[in-house]
């Protein structure tokens, strides 16, 4: 009797990673270049962009005219004071004053709303834009 003999398929082989393979890197080399060389020339052009900024800063100044204190009306001397101040300064005491008070409207924040104090420089109006109380402002200036 004849026996076959059963033949086993070998299952397909998976490649084997490839190692990686390192290259030594030539000693001398590394020595010759020495790295305090590398930095120094950076460092001296970090230094020069800052003065170049530093000087258009203050090429800039403000106008004189722009900053020349105005008198202020009786009305509105009872907000900001009697003392000349700058139209700047104004607005900004005004601003200091309405957020004091609460005047600023809580659903629109762009109106203004008018007290005892601030309804003669608003022209008798309730309520004022603040984009008109400056317009407003300017009538009560000298």
């Amino acid at each position: 009797m004849a026996t076959k003999k059963t033949v086993k398929k070998a299952a397909p082989k998976k490649a084997a990673p490839k190692k990686a393979v390192k290259k030594a890197a030539p000693k001398k080399a590394a020595a010759k270049k020495p790295v305090a060389k590398k930095a120094a020339p950076k460092k001296a052009v970090k230094k020069a962009a800052p003065k170049k900024v530093a000087k258009k800063k203050s090429a800039r100044k403000p106008s004189a005219a722009f900053m020349k204190p105005l008198t202020p009306s009786a009305e509105l001397a009872a907000v900001v004071g009697s003392k000349g101040l700058p139209r700047t300064e104004v607005v900004k005491k005004i601003w200091v004053y309405i957020k004091a008070n609460k005047l600023q409207d809580s659903k629109n924040k762009r109106m203004i709303n008018a007290d005892a104090k601030l309804k003669p420089i608003f022209g008798g109006k309730a309520q004022v834009s603040m984009f008109d109380m400056a317009k407003l402002l300017s009538n009560h200036l000298k």
